[in-house]
């Protein structure tokens, strides 16, 4: 703690037990402001940060003073600094970032520089989760399948990441095979209240994931940043944001005995959507909180990006703290942590109204009116009641092409395909299920869910009823414990009657890593034009995310994955029709075999104890042998190989100089692509299956690979040259040059219809600059900064979109690409625009936060709008063409 030797609130020191001096903390009480009492729980975490880490340099008292009047500042930008205690990564985001790292640390040496410099100043966790791919199912030995292809894919990723952990401090990996990222860091990762230094203070982190914020259940504040923005804090540098407005999300009532978390997410997440919660916090409050295991507010946190807020938080309380117990954490942290956040008035009692803070506004739900519930088919917001589940189907399967349509003419809706599997013939038809997955950290880090899941499928075991053979089904948890659990509890072994195999311990299918479906089954839904059904336990379901044959994609619940899983459709009305026919010819209905919530506590408080996660995380950093057994090399410095198609130096810091160059204007772009609303970071770089007619896969072949050996987008993150062609490569993107969904474009000069990546390629031979047009939420999705990365080596030097989502605007920023937003009542229908113009953005050198700025149009037209550099530290990063060109000047300073 070298800050508070001038540290202007050093006076707030004092020892949290005054037996053990050595032992401190800032007492934000004896600030003695009255503001202080009033200020959301969330927004104190800020505040204790900027007052500890206050140096009249990075953080200012000006900046403590900002965050102490938040309430009146809710019409203004201000702009306050953040540094987090932690960053945590996985192996997508984080394989880019080592690879910066290593980077960053060569164009240091070049500048005169210590390279060593370039190395993580706070503790990260990277946690290896989203390599593991569904190749393999419902045998006993996919597990094991699965993870020796995982290794045979990855080995020269993995052991990059080993040389990583060996060449920068403050760096920890989690080997593959121990979880989900967000479930780790909830049952094993998170400090609650750090000890460090002789120091205690929150826990807080950012994470290069969107889904970070699951550990705001919690009661750690933490969220999703791009890679870029991570790379920056681990190396020391605060995060920039403008302080949020607070939402107050009061909960009451209690919910029905049927209904789930997964239900109550789904319906906030709608709730929220609709409210407008985007780049705001969300703070959950009221006595229906206490109702609510730490397990259920996971899920409602994880689901904040879906909903668009920054962080979701649910402040700490006894039920933290008896979580906290039951993952096995240590008696005298959960004694360290009560009192500490008693202290500085960060512990929090729901059924007290009078510790109620000011919210910039204030909404309600009342949990006895949430019903069992999906969403769908293409959106995490688009919430459908199950019971209306059967005709919402048969209305998108009418409607025209959209997020609730798929176009397909009333005289097909009866399309039946017949087909071949294992010698037996069975039928395809609109609705069809053909994935079915329990997956993903939303719903496998909560006991009731998981037990409620294995419950349902001994009830159908016992019933008669079976899974369909055809269907893709698997089990994916987040974590060891959860296996441990369902093992213990003898529910295991009905869910691997149903096919429900545990297939790995990854994100798997929830971020498109669901594999091959059979041959016959891919042919019937060709064949038929179908669309084919997932559904599926996760968090997205955008276009294209699932699985390329599956165009209607459902999150539900893992007890509802398995009873959609036995109808073997969507097209079901469960309430009304049975769930399936016996053997007997007895019609057995979902309501039969479904366990009441009594049933799953009785069960959870049996078999979830302490003992298996001390079990499970002690030798979590050990257990992998393949790991274990990896040789990577130890230098400071990577040496890169040639001939890796994993592992290559990007082009970023090419010809970089210590002098800065003044801002040029944009002259005579062409558009490379003309987009519509909530265009997601998977258009814009998919992180799934590389199609074998792409640019990408033409770039692997070329370098010796097979099909087989393509592995994913997501794995290939390491290597710019493959990732600039994977760029818009999502076979679902729809761009109005063509009026039909496609990985292309067309080259304006010649009106020749090409791959997105080739159009690129041509405009920058001729030295033509480009832009991009998009509608509303452009961006919206994953934290991935490919989604930045790979525009910015196409030449996109600009987007202009109605709206962004958060932190891919900040990604953008974050490599230099201008985000451009129409002003409000603009659009380019409005504004009269084709996109086949060509266009001159006038950049001044004099440049300030939110601006406005002119396009002139080859067409003589003239247009303003704003340039979404939010703060003047953005402005500072785009000055030196990205945040790690900054990072690099600053560290090659002597």
């Amino acid at each position: 703690m070298s800050e508070t030797v001038k540290n202007p609130f050093q006076h707030l020191v004092e020892p949290l037990d005054p037996k053990d001096p050595t032992r401190q903390f800032f007492n934000l009480t004896k600030l003695k402001d009255a503001r202080y009492d009033r200020l959301p729980f969330s927004i104190r975490v800020l505040l204790e940060s900027a007052v500890r880490t206050c140096d009249e340099f990075l953080v200012k008292r000006s900046d403590v003073e900002n965050i102490l009047n938040w309430k009146h500042t809710q019409t203004q930008t201000v702009e306050v600094p953040f540094r987090p205690a932690r960053v945590i990564l996985q192996d997508f985001t984080g394989v880019p970032a080592v690879v910066d790292f290593a980077a960053m640390r060569d164009a240091v040496m070049k500048l005169g520089g210590d390279p060593e410099k370039i190395n993580p100043v706070c503790p990260a966790d990277l946690v290896i989760d989203h390599s593991i791919q569904v190749d393999f199912n419902r045998k006993s030995d996919s597990l094991q399948k699965n993870q020796d292809l995982e290794f045979e894919r990855n080995r020269e990723r993995f052991q990059f990441l080993k040389w990583g952990s060996k060449a920068f401090r403050n760096m920890r990996i989690i080997p593959p095979g121990s979880g989900i990222v967000h479930q780790v860091n909830l049952e094993y990762l998170a400090r609650v209240v750090f000890d460090h230094e002789g120091f205690f203070y929150p826990d807080s982190l950012v994470g290069t994931d969107s889904h970070t914020t699951m550990i705001d259940g919690l009661g750690v504040l933490g969220w999703g940043v791009g890679g870029i923005e991570a790379e920056a804090v681990m190396l020391g540098q605060p995060i920039s944001m403008v302080l949020p407005e607070v939402i107050g999300y009061k909960l009451h009532g209690t919910p029905d005995k049927l209904i789930t978390s997964t239900d109550i997410v789904l319906t906030v997440t709608k709730h929220l959507r609709q409210v407008g919660v985007v780049g705001k916090f969300v703070e959950f409050f009221g006595p229906g909180v206490a109702q609510l295991s730490i397990a259920d507010r996971a899920t409602v946190a994880n689901m904040c990006p879906e909903y668009g807020a920054t962080a979701a938080f649910f402040p700490v309380d006894d039920i933290s703290i008896q979580y906290l117990e039951q993952t096995g954490r240590e008696s005298e942290k959960l004694a360290y942590i009560t009192k500490y956040l008693k202290a500085v008035a960060m512990f929090r009692d729901y059924n007290n109204v009078s510790q109620d803070p000011d919210f910039t506004q204030v909404v309600h739900l009342d949990l006895s009116t949430v019903v069992p519930c999906c969403s769908g088919p293409k959106r995490p917001q688009d919430r459908i009641p199950v019971s209306d589940m059967k005709e919402d189907f048969k209305s998108c399967l009418t409607a025209k092409q959209g997020f609730k349509g798929f176009q397909v003419a009333p005289d097909r809706h009866s399309t039946v395909v017949p087909f071949q599997f294992n010698g037996k013939e069975y039928t395809l038809s609109h609705g069809s299920v053909v994935i079915a997955a329990i997956t993903s950290c939303t719903n496998t880090s909560n006991p009731s869910v998981m037990l409620g899941a294995g419950l349902l499928a001994k009830k159908a075991i016992e019933c008669g009823l079976s899974v369909k053979p055809y269907i893709k089904t698997s089990l994916s948890p987040g974590s060891g414990v959860v296996t441990y659990y369902l093992k213990e509890s003898g529910v295991m072994d009905y869910l691997s009657q149903l096919g429900f195999e545990v297939v790995g311990y990854g994100c798997m299918t929830c971020i498109g890593n669901s594999g091959p479906l059979p041959e016959p089954v891919v042919e019937a839904i060709t064949q038929g034009d179908l669309v084919a059904a997932g559904v599926l336990s996760g968090n997205r379901n955008f276009e294209g995310r699932v699985h390329p044959n599956t165009r209607a994609n459902y999150l539900a619940s893992p007890p509802l994955v398995i009873a959609y899983a036995i109808a073997g459709t969507v097209r079901i009305d469960f309430e009304n029709e049975p769930v399936a026919i016996n053997s007997e010819g007895k019609e057995i209905f979902l309501r039969d075999i479904w366990p009441t919530r009594e049933e799953i506590q009785a069960v959870e408080r049996t078999f979830v104890i302490p003992s298996m996660f001390k079990i499970v995380y002690e030798k979590i950093e050990k257990v992998n042998e393949r790991w274990n057994s990896l040789v990577a090399p130890s230098d400071k410095l990577y040496t890169w190989d040639p001939k890796s198609t994993y592992i290559k130096s990007p082009p970023f810091f090419d010809g970089l100089v210590m002098q800065l160059q003044p801002p040029k204007s944009i002259n005579k772009a062409h558009v490379l692509l003309n987009l519509s609303d909530s265009v997601t970071t998977d258009h814009i770089s998919p992180a799934g299956n590389i199609a074998r007619t792409s640019a990408a896969a033409r770039y692997l072949t070329s370098r010796g690979l097979t099909a087989r050996d393509y592995n994913s987008y997501g794995s290939r993150r390491g290597n710019d040259a493959v990732m600039a062609r994977g760029t818009f490569a999502n076979i679902r993107l729809f761009n109005k040059f063509l009026n039909k969904q496609a990985p292309q474009t067309i080259h304006l000069p010649t009106g020749e219809t090409l791959d997105v990546f080739d159009a690129a390629e041509r405009y920058q031979q001729s030295g033509v600059p480009l832009i991009v047009l998009a509608g509303k939420e452009y961006g919206s999705g994953s934290s991935r900064d490919w989604a930045a990365k790979g525009p910015f080596l196409l030449g996109i030097k600009a987007v202009l979109a109605e709206s962004y989502e958060r932190i891919h605007r900040s990604n953008l920023v974050g490599m230099g690409v201008i985000p451009l937003e129409y002003l409000q009542g603009d659009t380019a229908e409005s504004l009269g625009l084709t996109g086949r113009e060509r266009y001159t953005i006038i950049i001044p050198e004099q440049l300030t936060p939110r601006m406005l700025v002119d396009i002139k149009l080859d067409t003589g037209k003239t247009f303003q709008v704003r340039m979404r550099f939010d703060t003047d530290v953005e402005l500072a990063y785009f000055h030196h063409g990205g945040i790690l060109n900054y990072m690099i000047r600053k560290m090659s300073q002597n």
